[in-house]
């Protein structure tokens, strides 16, 4: 039989259903496994393994970038003790107006079982991100309160400087006259400067169903 084309909709629901499977499965290459970067690629393969049983899709590749470049999403695996991870820095636009792409973020907390010489992966939360969600949060609000209290482009630079934004001053200005004519969405990430973006999830843990375009996958 051909398998279906994989859609932003059925991969919500697969995740769903991965994620309870994967919270009730004894793992006991993950025993004593203290390396999140390890967990993170066991689940990530394992999940993309599970979708190309039933599904068409293309799995991306480091030069792609992205987990799902066709879907336009990458896949996130972090740990509920600290829910973090990197990604590549493209350029600072990316905390104003979001990664480019949406995130898929499993969040997990392992238990090792020394009497089963096992681990089990009890996944906390998936929560799916939309592209336009995916910016920095704390620049995004304050670049929209300093629009709504009739800012100009000198305001805005100041807040660049202010946030360290990685950004020489001729693409600060092009974005400050970008920023003016349009505004971004608020972002739901807080991403913190580094060689590569830290993507933090704390944020979209709390607003995970409250919020559009954070969706509470389970």
């Amino acid at each position: 039989m051909p398998k279906t084309n994989l859609t932003i909709e059925l991969l919500q629901a697969e995740a769903s259903k991965f994620a309870v499977n994967e919270s009730s499965h004894d793992e006991p290459s993950l025993f004593g496994v203290t390396d999140g970067k390890a967990v993170g690629t066991y689940l990530e393969h394992k999940f993309q393994n599970y979708l190309h049983e039933k599904y068409e899709f293309v799995e991306g590749s480091s030069a792609k970038g992205i987990d799902l470049p066709e879907l336009g999403v990458d896949l996130k695996v972090t740990s509920i003790k600290q829910p973090q991870s990197s990604c590549p820095f493209k350029s600072a636009r990316q905390k104003i107006y979001g990664l480019g792409y949406a995130v898929l973020v499993f969040v997990y907390e392992k238990a090792d079982d020394a009497s089963q010489k096992s681990a089990r992966l009890n996944i906390h939360h998936t929560i799916f991100v939309e592209k336009h969600r995916t910016g920095d949060f704390q620049t995004t609000s304050g670049l929209r309160k300093i629009i709504k209290n009739n800012g100009n482009q000198d305001d805005i630079m100041a807040f660049f400087e202010e946030r360290l934004l990685p950004v020489e001053e001729i693409q600060a200005l092009k974005m400050a006259e970008e920023v003016l004519q349009n505004p971004p969405e608020i972002g739901y990430l807080t991403i913190s400067n580094a060689l590569q973006w830290r993507l933090q999830y704390s944020r979209i843990i709390q607003a995970a169903g409250k919020v559009e375009g954070i969706n509470r996958v389970y």
